[in-house]
């Protein structure tokens, strides 16, 4: 099981890139426990789909989301939201606000793979 962070998307996420070491293990281990849900997206890669995860963490209950790649069980990082955030509290595609995110992020992402600025953890 590996999680992959690009690094534009970790500039965005967290201030200056920096993610704190509770949040980096929480966005870790979240992913390896395995318990997510599935949820719909727009423009995503073949052979992927979008979780979504609960994690509690010391400064309250967060949102995470990912790309999943179906095959390979590779995990792409996307989102990290407080569920009291504009987007954390609403996690849909039918969120205007969240599909405009996830459309931006997945064109990040997909740039970041191509130059090389992502970072792997297993």
């Amino acid at each position: 099981m590996t999680v992959i962070i690009a690094r534009t998307i970790r500039k965005k996420e967290f201030k200056g890139g920096r993610i704190a070491d509770d949040d980096f293990e929480k966005i870790l281990s979240s992913y390896k426990e395995g318990i997510f849900t599935v949820i719909k997206g727009e423009k995503l890669p073949k052979g992927s789909r979008l979780i979504k995860i609960y994690a509690t963490t010391s400064a309250g209950a967060r949102r995470i989301v990912y790309l999943l790649d179906v095959e390979a069980g590779d995990a792409f990082f996307l989102l990290y939201r407080s569920k009291n955030d504009e987007i954390g509290k609403n996690i849909t595609i039918k969120n205007p606000t969240f599909r405009r995110l996830l459309h931006a992020y997945l064109d990040m992402l997909d740039s970041d793979i191509e130059n090389g600025d992502i970072d792997v953890y297993s």
